[in-house]
C-alpha cells in the first residue's frame, strides 16, 4: 500500500525490511565482534530477587581476552542494569585482569534513532511497483538532509520531501547504536588468553511476591495450604537456565543501591539449592532457593511452588472489637448500636503441623468446599513476614448470620472521679451450628470488674476480653459492670 513518506511510514518501513525476504535493512550482525561477549559464552547464571523491585544478577562466562589493554563488549545484560553496581573480575586469574574503564551503552537501535544517525549520509530508498501483475523493486540513492518529524532528501540535484518509499536500506549500523544494552570495559590482561569471568550487577524491574492458597475443610477444623512465589520480569532481558533465589525482608536501600558488602554476601549464598524450595536465615532476612534451574523470560510472570502442607489444625474465630464511640448513640438515644462480627481463621506456623517454614509477606486467599462439592472463595487477607512458630490470623470478612448489638445501660457517679458503668452486648446467631464470639472491650482509667455474665480476661491495661458461646439459632447477652476512676 502506498503512503505518504512520514514518520509512521518510515518506522513501519524499517521494521518491515526485517521480515521481507531478500531485502536486508542493515548490513550488520554477522555475529559477535572481536572483543565481544554474548550469551553463547555464558556458563553460569544466578539471579537473586528481592521483594523491593531489584535483583542481583551474577553472570559467569568463558572468554578469550587479548593480552594488554583492550575493549570488551559484554552484551545480553538486563536493560535495567544500575551501572554503579557493576562488578567485573576474572575467576581464573583475579590478580592478572583489571578494569581500567567502564561504559554502559543504552542508546538502542530503533527506526527513528537510525534515521537521526543517518542525517547527512546516503541510503537506498526502495519502492515496490506493480508491473503486469508482478512486483518489481525500484531503488533510488538518496541523501538524508534533515529529519525533524519528516525526512528531507537530496536526490541528484533536487531536494525532495514527501517521497513514497516502501522501505529503506542502510549500508551499515552506526557504532553509537546497539541492538541490545551493552557494558563496555577497557581491560588490562597480563595473564592467559582464556579466562572464566564473572560480572555481577543490580537490575531493576525484577520483583517477586508471595501468594498463598488456604483450603479449609467443611467443618472449619482442618486446612491445606499452598505457597507460591510470583516472579515478574520487566528488565528487558530473559534469563535462561538460571539459578534463582529470593530474599524476604525489609531491605534498607540508599538511593536504589546496595553496599558492596551486601552484593558479596548475597553472591556467597548462591548455588545452595534443594528441591523444591529451601530456605535459610541470611543476615536479618530469609533466603529462599529454588531447587532447580529455570528460565525467566522478559515480560513474563512466573509462579514456582514454595511450600505446602495438608491436614493441619485450624480454628475459626468470631471477633467483636469494641470502640469508645460505641457507648453513645447520639442519633438514636436509647437504641442499641449495631457492630460487625469479624471472621478469622487462625493457625500456627509450626513444624508439627507440616509447616514451620518462615512465610514471606503476601496475599493469602481462603477457599472452602460448598455443599455441591465445588470450591468457593470465602475471603483473602495480606499477611506480614511470619517466622516459624508464630500464629497467623487471617481475616476473611464479616459474618452474615452472627449479629452484634451493644448499648450502655447504666452510669453512676459514686465518688469524686469514680464511676460505675454497665454495658450490654447482645449476640444473635442465625447459623445452624453454635458459635463462640470473642468480645474485646476498651475500658479507660483505673478500673475493676464488678460482675460479668460470661468469663473474661484482662488482656491489657485498658482492655478486657469476654468469651461468649452463642447457641445455634439462638441469642446470648453479655452484661458487665465496671468501677472506673479517672
Amino acid at each position: 500500500m502506498r503512503a505518504r513518506f512520514c514518520l509512521a511510514a518510515v518506522i513501519i518501513a524499517v521494521a518491515a525490511i526485517l521480515s521481507r525476504a531478500g531485502v536486508p535493512a542493515v548490513t550488520a550482525a554477522k555475529g559477535p565482534e572481536q572483543g565481544s561477549s554474548t550469551l553463547d559464552d555464558q556458563s553460569e547464571l544466578a539471579v537473586t530477587v528481592y521483594n523491593s523491585d531489584i535483583a542481583l544478577v551474577r553472570d559467569v562466562r568463558n572468554l578469550q581476552l587479548a593480552r594488554g589493554s583492550s575493549d570488551l563488549r559484554f552484551m545480553d545484560i538486563a536493560a535495567t542494569v544500575n551501572p554503579a553496581t557493576v562488578h567485573f573480575r576474572s575467576l581464573s586469574e583475579p590478580s592478572r585482569v583489571s578494569v581500567l574503564e567502564q561504559n554502559y551503552e543504552y542508546d538502542l537501535l530503533e527506526p527513528e534513532k537510525l534515521l537521526h544517525k543517518y542525517v547527512g549520509r546516503d541510503v537506498t530508498l526502495v519502492r515496490l511497483l506493480q508491473d503486469g501483475g508482478a512486483t518489481r523493486q525500484e531503488t533510488v540513492k538518496a541523501r538524508l538532509l534533515s529529519y525533524n518529524g519528516a525526512p528531507v532528501w537530496q536526490i541528484g540535484n533536487e531536494i525532495v520531501t514527501g517521497m513514497h518509499a516502501d522501505h529503506i536500506r542502510f549500508p551499515e549500523l552506526p557504532e553509537s547504536l546497539f541492538t541490545r544494552p551493552t557494558l563496555i570495559w577497557t581491560i588490562d590482561n597480563s595473564g592467559a588468553a582464556r579466562h572464566r569471568v564473572e560480572a555481577s550487577y543490580l537490575a531493576g524491574k525484577l520483583s517477586w511476591s508471595a501468594d498463598y492458597v488456604l483450603t479449609v475443610a467443611r467443618d472449619d477444623k482442618a486446612a491445606d495450604v499452598d505457597g507460591w512465589v510470583t516472579l515478574t520480569n520487566g528488565s528487558g532481558t530473559s534469563f535462561r537456565n538460571a539459578s534463582v533465589q529470593f530474599v524476604a525482608g525489609d531491605l534498607n536501600r540508599v538511593r536504589q543501591a546496595l553496599a558492596r558488602r551486601d552484593l558479596d554476601a548475597v553472591k556467597s549464598e548462591m548455588n545452595r539449592a534443594a528441591a523444591p524450595m529451601a530456605q535459610e536465615a541470611f543476615s536479618d532476612y530469609h533466603l529462599y532457593t529454588l531447587g532447580r534451574k529455570t528460565t525467566i523470560n522478559n515480560s513474563e510472570t512466573k509462579q514456582v511452588s514454595m511450600l505446602g502442607a495438608t491436614g493441619f489444625p485450624i480454628r475459626k474465630r468470631y471477633v467483636v472489637e469494641g470502640q469508645a464511640f460505641y457507648y453513645h448513640n447520639a442519633p438514636h438515644p436509647g437504641a442499641p448500636i449495631k457492630d460487625v462480627v469479624q471472621v478469622y481463621y487462625q493457625f500456627k506456623n509450626e513444624e508439627r503441623a507440616g509447616l514451620g517454614m518462615p512465610m514471606p509477606a503476601g496475599v493469602l486467599r481462603v477457599y472452602q468446599a460448598d455443599s455441591k462439592g465445588g470450591t468457593q472463595l470465602v475471603g483473602e487477607d495480606r499477611i506480614d513476614h511470619t517466622p516459624k512458630d508464630e500464629t497467623l490470623n487471617i481475616k476473611i470478612g464479616n459474618a452474615f448470620d452472627v449479629v452484634c448489638e451493644r448499648k450502655q445501660i447504666d452510669f453512676e457517679k459514686i465518688a469524686a472521679s469514680t464511676y460505675e458503668v454497665e454495658y450490654e452486648v447482645a449476640l444473635r446467631n442465625h447459623k445452624s451450628v453454635p458459635a463462640i464470639v470473642e468480645v474485646n472491650e476498651p475500658i479507660g482509667g483505673t478500673w475493676r470488674m464488678l460482675r460479668s455474665s460470661f468469663e473474661w480476661t484482662k488482656t491489657a491495661a485498658w482492655a478486657a476480653q469476654f468469651t461468649v458461646p452463642v447457641p445455634a439459632d439462638g441469642t446470648s447477652v453479655l452484661k458487665y459492670r465496671v468501677r472506673v476512676t479517672y
